[in-house]
């Protein structure tokens, strides 16, 4: 007889307590191997598919799409050790059921794979962590089982044939091409078929630019205003509106920042000093560098590498302070957060050890975590962790800003766009390519004259990168 685990929405690390259901990826009644992802969650802080750690038939699932689940939260059932029918199960990837040993003539404990979540890993078994639903008292001498959002199955019963279902079309032979997360959301906000088109990537993969082409052609892009469209499940929960209002919840992406932003400040004394530089050395500099041949070096990269410079001579900056001990705590290696606009909201991925790269490391570093946080696939581990933030707000075409911290961070430097402007250089006026630079600082970290010198060093480095190559 098939023994019936439940899966619980795991610690997905990072302080993270919910998640919200965005699509399922099994239904009720089907059969799931040990690691399979069976559900897509979206987090404050990425988007994921959670693999099951237990290998068997789906027999309910709990939280229908568009559902805020809090961690510890059953998330399906899974009949292991025997097949729907009730027959015992063969092949890897099942559990046993549990009992004592098999010289006792009963299995060992059903045991899960320890991989509750791809990329992060459980520190545990989950035979420790995820235990059989206990059974509920009988009433009137009958068993009383839980009941979940959506339609069980028991695990005796033959599996439903996929044409019998009617909540989603059964897949065709082989899984869809597909890699983001983001993809599949546009596709099934649009009401979009991925089965049906096919991927320009390596190996036939769908990327983003063929949903938005297929939209296109079929005139249904505009399908994901909800003033026009019915919208779908997960996104009827996320924004009401009427003639004259409209209500989106802040949460998921939205409203992490939202959080972090209020708190940063309601905690940190901040206060905002700037400077406009004479940036066209820098950009003559990187032209130079980049002529020379090999990997291309971004402006974002200098810049970095300008602060992890700065942040050596002005180490009151890389640091945070503990409220509780009533500590400022520094920090002595630099682990530089960089802001980057996505679809889902902005977002601060982490670049590890940023004073220790090159040029050409943080480049390439930028490039990679930039795409990450385009596709949605960033982990909590990626967005954590900064001690100090590069916000490039240039790219919006804006000279200037006053930064918000990133909580607990103590400074963030902003940058504004690089733009042809009348300046005086060497006691003539030119034009040259000129830059705002923004320093927003915890003041109880330092004072103004520790902020300037720390701006002002910057500052000079832009105009005069040999300043940069002197110091180290």
């Amino acid at each position: 007889m098939a023994q019936v685990l439940e899966f619980k929405l795991p610690d997905l690390g990072e302080g993270l307590t919910e998640a919200e259901i965005v699509r399922w990826l099994v239904e009720v009644g089907d059969v799931v191997a040990v690691d399979q992802p069976v559900v897509e969650v979206e987090t404050a802080k990425a988007m994921v598919e959670v693999p099951c750690p237990y290998g068997g038939v789906v027999t309910a699932r709990f939280g229908e799409e568009g559902t805020e689940l809090p961690v510890g939260a059953p998330l399906l059932t899974v009949a292991v050790g025997g097949t729907a029918d009730g027959r015992p199960a063969g092949g890897a990837g099942t559990a046993a059921p549990a009992g004592a040993d098999r010289a006792g003539g009963r299995e060992p404990a059903a045991e899960g794979s320890g991989n509750v979540l791809v990329g992060y890993g459980t520190s545990e078994a989950p035979a420790r962590r995820r235990r059989v639903r206990p059974a509920a008292p009988a009433v009137n001498g009958r068993p009383r089982t839980p009941e979940p959002v959506r339609e069980t199955r028991p695990a005796d019963t033959p599996q439903t044939a996929p044409s019998a279902r009617t909540s989603r079309p059964a897949p065709e032979d082989g899984p869809v091409p597909v890699i983001s997360p983001l993809v599949r959301r546009l596709a099934r906000q649009n009401g979009l078929d991925l089965r049906k088109l096919t991927g320009s990537g390596p190996d036939g993969l769908i990327l983003r630019a063929d949903v938005e082409h297929a939209l296109r052609a079929a005139g249904t892009q505009d399908r994901t205003d909800t003033t026009t469209a019915a919208p779908t499940p997960a996104a009827a929960t996320r924004t009401t509106s009427t003639a004259s209002v409209t209500r989106v919840p802040l949460k998921g992406i939205r409203g992490a920042v939202a959080d972090k932003l209020s708190r940063s400040r309601t905690e940190i004394p901040d206060a905002t000093c700037w400077v406009d530089a004479d940036a066209t050395e820098l950009m003559r500099t990187r032209a130079a560098m980049n002529a020379a041949g090999g990997p291309k070096i971004s402006v974002l990269a200098l810049l970095a590498r300008i602060c992890t410079a700065a942040l050596a001579r002005f180490p009151e900056l890389n640091s945070s302070v503990d409220t509780e001990a009533r500590e400022i705590v520094r920090y002595a290696d630099v682990h530089l957060g960089f802001a980057a606009q996505t679809e889902r909201g902005l977002v601060v991925p982490v670049v590890r050890d940023a004073h220790s790269r090159d040029a050409e490391s943080l480049t390439a570093e930028f490039a990679r975590l930039t795409e990450a946080a385009r596709e949605g696939t960033l982990t909590p581990a990626q967005l954590t962790g900064g001690t100090f933030t590069l916000n490039n707000y240039g790219v919006f075409g804006v000279d200037g800003s006053t930064p918000i911290i990133n909580h607990p961070e103590a400074a963030m430097l902003g940058v504004g766009r690089i733009v042809h402007k009348p300046w005086v250089h060497e006691g003539e006026l030119a034009v040259r390519q000129v830059v705002q630079l923004s320093l927003t600082f915890d003041h109880r970290v330092c004072d103004g004259g520790t902020a300037g010198g720390f701006l002002r060093y910057v500052a000079d480095c832009v105009e005069q990168p040999a300043v940069l190559l002197r110091t180290l």
